[in-house]
């Protein structure tokens, strides 16, 4: 770095450069910190000086950070390139993360705007429970409106036995399974068929799993899917299944010969 006496012609201090570019004097200290622009020069009383070809530099700078990159990817290889080819590719790359970013964006509004309506729904302030719907929601999970049925020790029981995970896993073979049954429904399958009884077989045995056997959870289970009137897409596929599987159920428990609710307090 070149040493004046005082400022020469074709030098400009740091708050002359920062007000032709409108960025703030700390700024462009910080700039020189991290090594991505310092001053061509420096006074003898120690006023950073900077030239043109400072002024062009900054200001391609400030044009790429406006476009989202990083100053990391400035500072490691933007300002170098030398080509319009490498030019061209680098913002290829930018345009591709902002479309990522837009999508995250997009999917995060929307379940602003979902978890808007189930918190109306509910009666009480509950973080806990919109803590559930905003991962359910996350993970895409169309299971997501029935969290807010379930009291605070169901849920907690849920959260103790799925992580992540496995809660997709279970969830993906039970939305399968449900979609197995509204077929069912739509081609008036009996439920005493052999067919029924084999999906009704699977879907009490995905209730067992889901409560470990413990059958002081079916009244709750019952309560929560007891659904009057559907409020959105799932759960018009869930009374759909729930009217089907109810008597196909009383033909499985019957042929078993047990009656898996007796003794259940609800």
């Amino acid at each position: 770095m070149e040493k004046h006496r005082a400022i020469p012609q074709g030098y400009m201090t740091v708050g002359e450069v920062a007000k032709k570019i409108g960025v703030t004097v700390r700024t462009l200290q910080y700039y020189d910190k991290e090594g991505l622009l310092s001053p061509s020069a420096e006074s003898e009383g120690g006023r950073r000086l900077y030239t043109d070809r400072d002024l062009v530099m900054l200001h391609q700078i400030v044009s790429l950070k406006s476009l989202g990159f990083s100053l990391d990817d400035i500072k490691r290889r933007l300002i170098y390139l030398e080509t319009p080819a490498d030019v061209a590719n680098a913002l290829t790359e930018q345009a591709d993360d902002i479309r990522r970013k837009i999508e995250k964006l997009t999917n995060s509004l929307a379940a602003i705007k979902q978890l808007k309506e189930e918190v109306l729904q509910m009666q009480t302030v509950n973080f806990k429970k919109y803590a559930d719907i905003i991962v359910n929601l996350q993970m895409k999970n169309d299971f997501y409106p029935l969290i807010k049925r379930f009291d605070d020790d169901t849920l907690d029981y849920i959260r103790s036995k799925f992580d992540k995970e496995s809660g997709l896993a279970f969830m993906d073979r039970f939305n399968r399974l449900s979609d197995e049954i509204v077929q069912l429904q739509k081609k008036n399958v009996p439920p005493e068929s052999e067919k029924c009884q084999r999906v009704v077989k699977e879907y009490w045995g995905l209730i067992m799993e889901f409560t470990n056997g413990d059958m002081s959870m079916l009244p709750k289970l019952m309560e929560v899917g007891n659904i009057d009137a559907a409020a959105n897409p799932w759960e018009e596929r869930q009374k759909i299944v729930n009217d089907y599987i109810e008597p196909a159920l009383q033909v499985y428990f019957s042929k078993l010969g047990i009656n898996p609710f007796e003794g259940v307090e609800g």
